[in-house]
Order: C-alpha cells, then sequence, then structure tokens
C-alpha cells in the first residue's frame, strides 16, 4: 500500500512540476495577453466615437452658417428694395450678407473633410482594427487550446510511465489479502492483551446434616472475593472492585461525588429516620455490567502488521513516502512543541508557587517543590533535544541538510537502545503488579497526571475560593464519602459553590472544613453581589 500511495505521489508531482506549473505560468501570459487586446478594442472604439462627436458638431455648426446666411441674404433683399433706406444702410446690409454667405462656404468645406474623414476611419474601425483584434483574440484561444491538449499528453504519459510498477503494487495487495491467516491474527491479539486471571474453581458442596466446620474450597469464587477484601488495605490493588473495571474510571469514583445525591427525608425531624439519609455511595455494579463495559471498551490496539513484525514503525518514519514522511515528521515536531511549551507553563506555575511559599512560610515548605522544578526541567531538556532530533530529520528531507550528522545519527541510536529498555520496564510493571490487572496507561502519562493533581491540589489550598452567600441546613446529612461535608440540622455555612445542576452544592465551615452536600438538604441565601455577576 505504501509503494501504491507513493507512485500516486510521483503523479503528483511530476503533474504539479511539468503540468501544473507550467499551465499556471501560460495562464498568467494569457491573461496578459487577453487584457492587452481588450485594451486596443477600447481605444479603437474611443477614437471612432470622438470622430462620430467632431462631425456631428461640425454638422450643427454648417446647418447654424446656412441658416445666418439665409437671414442676412433676405434682410438685404428687404433693404434694397425698400425707397425710405439709405444707401450707406443697403450697402452695409449687402456686405453682412456677404460675410455670412462666406462663413456658410468655409463650414461646408470644414463638414464634408470631417465627413470624409470619419467615413475612412469608420471603415477602418469595421473592416481592419475590430477584425484584428478579433483574430488575434482567437489565435490566442486556438494555442491555449493546443496548450491543454499537450498538458493532457504530458498527464498520460506521466501515468503510463508508473502503471507497471503499480501493477505489482496490485498484485502484491492481493497477494498479501490472499495470505491473510484470521486464526493466528486472533490468537496474536489474545496473546497481546490476554488479561491473565485464572477463573474460579468449582464450589463443594457443604453438608448441612452434619455438625461439623464448614469449610470453603480455597480457590472457589467466596474465598478470592475474601482474598480481594483483604487486599484492598494494602499494595497497588487497593480499591480494585473488579478485573474489568478501569484503574481512571475507579479514581474518578473515589473523588468528587458524581453519582446523584439522595432525596431529603420525609420528614424534617432527624428522628424520623432511623438511620439519617445515606451519603452517596457508589452502587456494586452486577458481573454482566462489568464485562459489558469490558467488551464495549476501545483499548489502543496496534496492526496486525506490527504484531507480525514485532515492533512499531521506524522512529524517523523512514519507512514512508517522502511527501508523508515530512508530514509525519512535521507533525511530531509540532505536537513536542506543544509538549514543551506545556512543561515550561507548569514550570513557571511551580515557580510563583514557590514564591508564594518564600513570602508565606504558613502555606507550605519551599523546598518542598525543588524536586518538582527539577524534575520538569529535566523533561523540559529531554523533549528538547527530541525535539532538535526530529527537526534534523525534517531539515534532512525537504533538503535544507545534505545528509544525516554524525551527532544525530548517534542521538538516534542512542534513543533507539533505550527504547527496548523502556518497553522491558513497562511489561515487567504489568506482569509484576499484585493483582494481575492490565492498564493501558503508560508510566510517564501517570507520573505527568499525578504531578498535574499534586500541583492543583496545592494551588487550590493556597487560594481558596471566596464565599457567594450562606446556607441553612434543613436536615442532618453524614458525609461517608471523600468529598462530601457531615452537616446538622439548623447549622449556618457559608456557599462557595452554587448547584451545577448535579443536585450538589459546596459549602464551607471555617478555614479547614468544606464539601458537597446535597441541594434539597440546605437552603441557600446568595449574596446580591454574587447574584449580579
Amino acid at each position: 500500500m505504501n509503494d501504491y500511495a507513493g507512485q500516486h505521489e510521483v503523479i503528483s508531482e511530476n503533474m504539479t512540476s511539468h503540468i501544473t506549473v507550467e499551465l499556471a505560468r501560460y495562464v498568467q501570459e494569457l491573461k496578459q495577453e487577453r487584457k492587452s487586446y481588450f485594451h486596443d478594442g477600447r481605444k479603437a472604439q474611443q477614437h471612432i466615437e470622438i470622430c462620430w462627436k467632431q462631425l456631428e458638431s461640425s454638422k450643427r455648426r454648417f446647418e447654424r452658417d446656412c441658416k445666418e446666411a439665409d437671414r442676412a441674404q433676405q434682410y438685404f433683399e428687404k433693404m434694397d428694395a425698400d425707397i425710405n433706406v439709405t444707401k450707406a444702410d443697403v450697402e452695409k446690409a449687402r456686405q453682412q450678407a456677404q460675410v455670412r454667405h462666406q462663413m456658410a462656404e468655409d463650414s461646408r468645406a470644414d463638414y464634408s473633410s470631417i465627413l470624409q474623414k470619419f467615413n475612412h476611419e469608420q471603415h477602418e474601425y469595421y473592416h481592419t482594427h475590430i477584425p484584428n483584434i478579433f483574430q488575434k483574440i482567437q489565435e490566442m484561444e486556438e494555442r491555449r487550446i493546443v496548450r491543454i491538449g499537450e498538458s493532457m499528453k504530458t498527464y498520460a504519459e506521466v501515468d503510463r510511465q508508473v502503471i507497471p510498477i503499480i501493477g505489482k503494487c496490485l498484485d502484491e495487495i492481493v497477494k498479501a489479502a490472499e495470505s491473510i491467516d484470521q486464526k493466528n491474527d486472533s490468537q496474536l491479539v489474545i496473546e497481546a492483551y490476554k488479561s491473565g486471571f485464572e477463573p474460579p474453581g468449582d464450589i463443594e458442596f457443604e453438608d448441612y446434616t452434619q455438625p461439623m466446620k464448614r469449610t470453603v474450597s480455597d480457590n472457589s469464587l467466596s474465598n478470592s472475593r475474601e482474598g480481594k477484601a483483604e487486599l484492598k488495605f494494602g499494595g497497588k490493588s487497593k480499591g480494585k472492585l473488579w478485573p474489568f473495571i478501569k484503574k481512571n474510571k475507579l479514581m474518578s469514583l473515589l473523588t468528587s461525588p458524581h453519582q446523584p445525591p439522595p432525596p431529603p427525608p420525609a420528614s424534617s425531624s432527624p428522628s424520623a429516620v432511623p438511620n439519617g439519609p445515606q451519603s452517596p455511595k457508589q452502587q456494586k455494579e452486577p458481573l454482566s455490567h462489568r464485562f459489558n463495559e469490558f467488551m464495549t471498551s476501545k483499548p489502543k490496539m496496534h496492526c496486525f502488521r506490527s504484531l507480525k513484525r514485532g515492533g512499531a514503525t521506524p522512529e524517523d518514519f523512514s519507512n514512508l513516502p517522502p511527501e508523508q514522511r515530512r508530514k509525519k515528521l512535521q507533525q511530531k515536531v509540532d505536537e513536542l512543541n506543544k509538549e514543551i511549551q506545556k512543561e515550561m507553563d507548569q514550570r513557571d506555575a511551580i515557580t510563583k508557587m514557590k514564591d508564594v511559599y518564600l513570602k508565606n512560610p504558613q502555606m507550605g515548605d519551599p523546598a518542598s517543590l525543588d524536586h518538582k522544578l527539577t524534575e520538569v526541567s529535566q523533561n523540559i531538556e529531554k523533549l528538547r533535544l527530541e525535539a532538535q532530533k526530529f527537526e534534523a530529520w525534517l531539515a534532512e528531507v525537504e533538503g535544507r541538510l545534505p545528509a544525516r550528522s554524525d551527532q544525530a545519527r548517534r542521538q538516534s541510536g542512542m534513543y533507539d537502545a533505550q527504547n527496548p529498555a523502556t518497553v522491558n520496564n513497562c511489561a515487567q510493571d504489568r506482569e509484576s503488579s499484585p493483582d494481575g490487572s492490565y492498564t493501558e496507561e503508560q508510566s510517564q502519562e501517570s507520573e505527568v497526571k499525578v504531578l498535574a493533581t499534586d500541583f492543583d491540589d496545592e494551588f487550590d489550598d493556597e487560594e481558596p475560593l471566596p464565599a457567594i452567600g450562606t446556607c441553612k441546613a434543613l436536615y442532618t446529612f453524614e458525609g461517608q464519602n471523600e468529598g462530601t461535608i457531615s452537616v446538622v440540622e439548623g447549622e449556618t455555612l457559608y456557599v462557595i459553590e452554587e448547584d451545577k445542576g448535579d443536585g450538589w452544592t459546596r459549602i464551607r465551615r471555617n478555614e479547614e472544613e468544606e464539601g458537597y452536600v446535597p441541594t434539597s438538604y440546605v437552603e441557600v441565601y446568595l449574596d446580591k453581589n454574587a447574584k449580579d455577576s
């Protein structure tokens, strides 16, 4: 499949270099050429419009001069026929008529010249300029069509070159598909992810007719439960309910009360309830529910291919084609940079907390944070070395470096040599767990999570939440689970967090006592400022 994808990447790279880049440059040239032709067309059209306006202007002037000459001639004839007009006036009218006739003749000559010029320009416009422009645009489009045809032929040649290799890849895919052994694959998964639990033995018959001490088989289910009960007070199996339950879910059940709160008692008097309202407890789930949870959980499983090979892909992704390898390396570099930034933020937060402890020694010992600060700094240094190693591989792929340096090879060899030890340690930890349970969490992840949890707890102790109101206990509540607090009927306490919709309200009695109580057990009085905010 990698070779098959690599051939398609070869096709893509060849199309990009031989077709796409050339066509993009050619399209830009065509755009400029087409733009120049349209500019010439608009210029010719504007010229013919100017000539037409000049013709209209000379025509109106010739018409106006002819009318003026006609009126001057009529006025002269009228003055010449009138016997009461002096000879000087008649001579003046005659001269005026001659001037008007001369102006009309000049306008006529000008109009005739402009008309001939316009007819010539119009003939050139419709029979020479516009046809030439259209001819050039047509030739440009024909060149474009020929170029598209050549690009299609180039694509066919590029594709034809890799067809034999693609055929071999498809043959190998068919061969690999036909060689699948589903039974062997199932056995590999079973061997990799089996829990190691032994089923309980047969329960022995207990004869109640004889007054003898009844014993139970050592390997019975009940005895195994007793063993579990004894183990839960020591070792790593503390709080282990059943092998099917996940460790992270178990831890979430032991922290803040996420289960629904108990209903309030029927009577306001505590004597009406013999045992009092029960604090929220996690009910034991039936075995069928646990089995369903085990069947529906989705563990992180490696593919069969990696199981058959006996390991994961190379660290530098050298088995991938160049483009895919570059993407994988870039993704790994981005992830390492994010982790470095996260560790740096955590280091800054620990440094601030240490400053607070130095100013207020009663809040904590500053020396207790030195170990965490050193550990975070070491993590940052490891992540930076890892990022530099992947950046060197990325630079090699992108062509920024001619080849891998000896130092990078040595670092890679050291890291590869450390990897098997890490894997063996993880396997030993898994095998050496007292209850034989298997968890998917890696040790490094667990350490980071525990560190972050401890840090959050210390930060919460440093800055307690402000009170947003008060509340009065309507009933007595015995807080038996972690995260809850016991209250007595009629007691007044501070509210530091409203009900978020889960039925629990967070309250505080004093500086050191705070926790959750059922919302239905208290009557809350919020401050006006808290309501507005």
